[in-house]
């Protein structure tokens, strides 16, 4: 490479992968609409891009990368079509071809917006919960499959073959790449909008040792969804909830690496313009009067997040209504912990315990029963309840802030 070349080939990369990482979400899902077919649109995409790089290298960059990207995609998978359609002379991908041939696009920015039907079609009740958040992750939000792995802690092949089977399935169960009917919205929208939710909290969970941002990820979906389907008080509960949670995230871990739990945290470093969004979210979801579960978890939210005292013995009355909502362990478990802020740690101490057979694998339950036994003088108890969430604990941070707080109980009764 010459040395007047070299500069516009660095600026061919950086142009692509600024395009990749804005832009691929919008560029898959207006291929997958297209072709219907994961596996071919993401070849294709990754086969423009490096086609991109020595073209735009030697030529300049084009007017619009995106338009240029996504023509050339469509021509690499209309290449692979033709071939594979001669070896095996599969007349519905001989029919495919004619059909996208004759619909391909002119070079230009005009990308329709795909990405609704995209997150429906990854969110298919059809498929697993985890490889929903999967194949969103990996289609949408544009990790790598080793990245998705991680986020499950799972061994990058066997991450590939969830995805595999998870497209497979699509495409053999015929699920239509379609927004529901307006009558299907309700069962569909509560799919979508937990995995927003899981997206979100498996980001949480990981902090700052995550390699990507998966609660951007999350709020970056959870408006996507506000733009395409205005009025829905859920989705505006659950941005709502993302944000007012986020909104804390510049506190949550202390100069040490640990965990600082939400009582102790400094809110000069909570971001004000995210909370103050939330709160706004949150009120315009309410006056719509149609409660949801997200709308309940986001007031949670906003109680932790009010000046003064924490209002505990509110949040155990809205955690008691979001279990009739949604009856599942984790929820009982953090009503138990609202009780026992509210009325005493004895009263929570017996509601958390009554949970152990359901939540022996969740590090939660284990930090939560070490907290209230050591504050009931338990100490032996306490410190084996450390031993376990300690364990358990996922992230570094978490362990940190864990390991310190058994090492302060161990000392008070050495």
């Amino acid at each position: 490479m010459s040395d007047s070349a070299a500069p516009a080939a660095l600026a061919a990369i950086r142009v692509v992968e600024s395009v990749m990482r804005e832009d691929r979400g919008r560029l898959m899902a207006a291929l997958i609409a297209q072709l219907r077919d994961f596996q071919l649109a993401e070849d294709a995409l990754q086969e423009a891009a490096i086609a991109a790089i020595t073209h735009w290298g030697k030529t300049g960059l084009p007017a619009s990368p995106q338009g240029w990207l996504r023509t050339t995609a469509m021509r690499k998978a209309i290449d692979r079509v033709r071939q594979r359609s001669r070896a095996t002379r599969n007349v519905a991908d001989l029919a495919l071809l004619a059909e996208d041939e004759a619909a391909e696009p002119a070079c230009s920015d005009v990308i329709p917006d795909e990405r609704l039907r995209l997150i429906f079609t990854c969110c298919h009740p059809a498929l697993e919960e985890k490889s929903r958040v999967a194949l969103t992750l990996r289609s949408l939000c544009g990790l790598s499959t080793a990245e998705v792995a991680a986020v499950f802690l799972d061994a990058e092949p066997t991450m590939g073959q969830r995805l595999s089977r998870a497209k497979s399935k699509i495409a053999a169960a015929k699920i239509p790449y379609v927004v529901p009917e307006a009558e299907d919205w309700s069962a569909r929208l509560s799919s979508v909008l937990t995995v927003i939710y899981l997206i979100f909290t498996r980001g949480y969970s990981l902090g700052p040792s995550s390699r990507r941002d998966l609660c951007d990820e999350a709020i970056f979906l959870a408006r996507l969804l506000i733009v395409l389907r205005e009025g829905d008080a859920e989705i505006e509960g659950c941005l709502a909830l993302l944000l007012l949670t986020h909104a804390r995230a510049e506190a949550r871990v202390g100069a040490d690496g640990a965990t600082v739990p939400l009582r102790e945290q400094d809110r000069r470093r909570w971001s004000a313009p995210l909370l103050a969004e939330g709160l706004a979210m949150l009120h315009r979801a309410l006056a719509r009067r149609s409660p949801g579960a997200f709308q309940l978890k986001a007031a949670i939210a906003a109680l932790h997040s009010a000046e003064g005292s924490t209002d505990w013995p509110q949040i155990a009355a809205l955690y008691a209504k979001l279990y009739e909502l949604e009856p599942s362990p984790i929820v009982r478990l953090s009503h138990a912990v609202a009780t026992a802020e509210a009325r005493g740690a004895e009263s929570g101490l017996a509601l958390i315990d009554a949970l152990a057979t359901e939540l022996d694998e969740y590090q939660p339950f284990h930090a939560s029963r070490a907290e209230y036994l050591g504050r009931l003088g338990h100490a032996a108890e306490s410190l084996a309840a450390f031993e376990r969430a300690i364990e358990l604990a996922e992230s570094v941070a978490d362990r940190l802030y864990l390991e310190r707080r058994r090492a302060t109980l161990a000392a008070t009764v050495a």
